[in-house]
């Protein structure tokens, strides 16, 4: 796939290659390597405008940052216009570059709520939204699905309501929000939406490997991909598609996660972060199943370091 840059309002991102926001994994530790091996924009985790409202702690947490992150991307999820655009324009997101507007997520809870995918149906208000957080002056993204099902798929309609209110960039999930994670993308959706606007189209799901990636870029003509569950999975995969260097082993990789998160976050937080990303990376190594029990049952980091070494030299 051709790799190349991306402008975004005063940004220029360093590559068209993304990570998508994901609930657990996409913290401060996470994004930093992912953008260390080539990826152009990393998001924080879903973060609830409600949640940020009422001033939640936990929700607080998903915002830490500092200056090595030099691009800053927040995802907020919310349904309600007024609540999103004052949080959008809070001291909370100040150091935020980039306001990522979450309407594609496809859980029951979220979608009864109002929220995520659930706007798809609601394109008043997912405009009013995208025109509310627009306000705060910075860069806004949206994040959408194809449709609600396989016989209702609108992306190229939803796509041009976003761009008219507002929107620099649209990322697109190839699968409709009643095939939650499941089956083969609609691709020809997504293609149908970059030709319908004239912002950055992103192709986001399904993307297992970089042939994989090659051929969505191929199939869709989107401006960029979104790698989701294969990041975590294959890090790596960022500097085999970008050609951005790395010597770096899977160990010395976890290893400078730990010291990281260690030095941001507390040890409760640390392990179960690292318990979590070390499982995504042991799913190809064959012959470390079953260490994974022993690596969940490590109540110290000095413990879980000794087991991660085992499991990422030996295999």
């Amino acid at each position: 796939m051709e790799i190349r840059k991306i402008r975004l309002g005063n940004l220029l991102l360093p590559s068209n290659v993304f990570m998508a926001p994901l609930a657990g994994y996409t913290c401060y530790p996470f994004r930093l390597l992912a953008y260390e091996l080539g990826a152009g924009l990393c998001f924080t985790e879903m973060v609830s405008a409600n949640a940020l409202k009422y001033k939640d702690r936990a929700t607080k947490l998903l915002l830490f940052t500092t200056e090595k992150e030099k691009i800053k991307a927040v995802q907020l999820l919310g349904g309600n216009p007024a609540v999103m655009e004052q949080m959008a324009g809070s001291e909370l997101l100040q150091e935020f570059d980039i306001i990522d507007i979450n309407m594609g997520c496809p859980v029951p809870n979220v979608f009864k709520s109002g929220e995520g995918s659930a706007l798809m149906l609601d394109w008043k208000r997912a405009a009013a939204i995208i025109r509310g957080c627009k306000k705060s002056g910075k860069i806004v993204t949206v994040k959408s699905r194809i449709g609600i099902s396989e016989d209702c798929m609108f992306a190229a309609e939803f796509a041009r309501v976003c761009e008219d209110a507002g929107a620099d960039m649209i990322t697109i999930h190839g699968r409709s929000r009643s095939m939650m994670y499941d089956g083969r993308p609609y691709l020809n959706e997504i293609e149908k939406a970059k030709a319908a606007v004239s912002i950055p189209v992103i192709a986001n799901g399904g993307i297992y490997s970089v042939e994989m990636a090659e051929q969505v870029m191929e199939c869709t003509g989107a401006d960029g991909i979104m790698l989701a569950r294969y990041g975590l999975e294959h890090p790596f995969v960022f500097s085999e598609l970008t050609g951005k260097p790395c010597k770096k082993t899977a160990f010395q990789i976890l290893s400078e996660q730990i010291a990281l998160t260690a030095k941001h976050y507390d040890e409760t937080f640390t392990l179960s972060y690292i318990k979590k990303i070390a499982s995504y990376m042991m799913k190809k190594r064959i012959g470390t199943k079953q260490y994974k029990e022993q690596m969940y049952k490590s109540g110290s980091l000095e413990e879980l370091c000794q087991i991660l070494e085992l499991i990422f030299k030996k295999f």
